[in-house]
């Protein structure tokens, strides 16, 4: 049995042993009857006299029926024999139990080795994220992966999965490559989830080759148009706007996921070359781009510019990257990570509060949902729109930067930085009259809600945030007491119209009465001299 080991553990197992040897034999060599003996003879010397007493009473009696214990002589070695025995197995594990212990933990090692692996990039929804509420993390309409494959709810999208794989097979007759292509790399597929994937071989790459072919279609039928790739004007998934925005929110779920490497192996073998690498990527850039959080989506003119082609380069592992490259658009214009001067702990104050300390809102025009600056007490936010599939975005999003340690943490750092702005209703108002927030929700609570809920139990610090050099100016400049004196004055006294006409009237009339009064005194000197 011990050839089944691994060699650190056989080694490890032996190094054991050699030191239960050279402990026994340091000590006195004892047989086990002899050291039951010195245990019992051990614990009578503790008794006290009564206890004594009653053993020699008992001994009396034995010695009286000594004639009938030797007549069953042979029964009471037999007894003997058989406790002797059941205390020798008692006294520890045996061998064969240490190999099967030793079994069970090199499991283990493998087992965490498995789940820890250097290429896992397609994770689990850690605990402290989920808050009970699974329409956040669960697709809706479509499954891709192991992770949600065979839920009942969502079995009814498998036929559409396979009209589309057939469509390719009759387009590019390639059905057997197809197949191949994935076994091949299937073990680097399994590496990239969390955990050991329980499905079957076949099972494994059947499901990589129907959803990695259902992806594809969608994306070349978004990008070339469906009817002209055979698909009727008509179609109960690919016509239907609603079905397509949900099925956009599905992909961009964090357990709901395909290597992109996948994607681009199904394509090269439809485009011809099998070993082309990035067009994946490429392709769900374009496919993603409508749902933005902001309402100025992407031109044309910016979506064919040169810096697209760092979409491949920097997106190398699934869908919900590219849809967050996205968004941060660093091929464009990159987030600089400012290090603050002073490094401590520094949250930014309520719309209300800052608000109330001179500090202005307004809408900055541009796509960057994220690019907030602050120049001379205004504080620019570019426009945010939220909608029903908001919290799931951000929420996914905010999962992706947790669970891998070397990605930024930009859409953390803008959803907290928002979470700090809105406390209430009241500043949601105030952000919506600055055309800064715009929702589909029910209220202004909802919103207020939404973000207060979105980072519960997140891992931040806010000394890694791009905006915690923003953080510390405004902050400053709320400190500032005599910026505080002058808002108020202005917010009593110069907030519309009529406080202004009413003040202007006061100061005439205050201006008159100095005036009638001066005249008045001087009048009297005058006449006096």
């Amino acid at each position: 049995m011990l050839s089944i080991i691994s060699p650190s553990l056989a080694s490890g197992y032996s190094i054991t042993l050699k030191l239960k040897e050279a402990v026994e034999s340091a000590l006195p060599k004892k047989s086990n009857s002899d050291a039951f003996t010195e245990l019992t003879d051990h614990h009578h010397q503790q008794q006290q006299q009564p206890q004594e007493q009653q053993l020699h009473k008992v001994q009396r009696k034995a010695s009286n029926g000594k004639k009938v214990a030797e007549d069953a002589k042979p029964e009471k070695v037999d007894s003997i024999n058989k406790r002797e025995q059941l205390r020798r197995e008692d006294a520890g594990p045996t061998k064969p139990e240490w190999v099967v212990s030793i079994n069970k933990l090199e499991k283990l090692l493998r087992e965490d080795a498995e789940s820890s692996g250097p290429n896992l990039r397609i994770c689990r929804i850690p605990h402290y994220l989920k808050d009970g509420e699974d329409n956040a993390w669960v697709p809706q309409i479509v499954s891709l992966g192991p992770y949600h494959h065979g839920k009942e709810h969502l079995r009814h999208m498998e036929k559409h999965k396979s009209r589309c794989l057939n469509r390719i097979i009759l387009r590019t007759e390639h059905e057997k490559d197809l197949y191949q292509s994935v076994t091949e790399v299937e073990k680097q597929a399994r590496d990239y989830y969390e955990g050991p994937i329980s499905m079957k071989s076949e099972e494994f790459v059947n499901m990589m080759v129907l959803d990695g072919c259902f992806v594809i279609e969608l994306f070349l039928g978004f990008t070339i148009g469906f009817e002209k790739m055979g698909h009727p004007c008509n179609d109960s998934i690919f016509s239907m706007q609603r079905s397509m925005h949900k099925i956009q929110q599905d992909m961009i779920m964090l357990e709901n996921q395909i290597p992109l490497f996948i994607l681009d192996r199904l394509l090269g073998l439809q485009l011809g070359d099998p070993n082309q690498k990035g067009l994946a990527a490429k392709l769900a850039l374009r496919f993603f781009n409508p749902p933005q959080p902001t309402d100025d989506p992407l031109t044309e003119v910016i979506m064919n510019r040169t810096d697209i082609d760092l979409v491949s380069d920097q997106c190398k592992l699934h869908c919900l990257e590219v849809f967050r490259w996205n968004l941060l658009h660093l091929g464009q214009k990159r987030v600089g990570n400012h290090r603050p001067l002073q490094r401590r702990q520094q949250l930014i104050h309520c719309v209300t509060e800052l608000w109330e300390a001179g500090i202005e809102f307004k809408k900055r025009k541009t796509d960057k949902f994220w690019d907030i600056q602050f120049k001379n007490g205004v504080l620019y936010i570019p426009k945010l729109v939220i909608h029903d599939g908001t919290r799931s975005c951000f929420l996914n999003l905010i999962a992706f930067e947790q669970c891998n340690f070397d990605c930024s943490n930009h859409i953390t750092s803008y959803v907290i930085f928002m979470d700090n702005l809105i406390n209430s209703a009241e500043d949601v108002g105030h952000l919506h009259s600055c055309g800064i927030i715009e929702h589909w929700l029910g209220s202004n609570t909802d919103v207020a809600n939404l973000f207060n809920r979105l980072c519960q139990g997140v891992a931040f610090d806010i000394k890694d945030s791009y905006l915690c050099r923003l953080s510390e100016e405004v902050n400053k400049y709320y400190s500032n007491r005599w910026n505080g004196w002058i808002a108020g004055l202005k917010h009593k006294y110069f907030s519309n119209p009529w406080s202004i006409i009413s003040v202007i009237a006061a100061f005439i009339l205050l201006a008159l009465t100095f005036t009638q009064t001066f005249y008045g005194v001087y009048g009297y000197y005058r006449k006096g001299s």
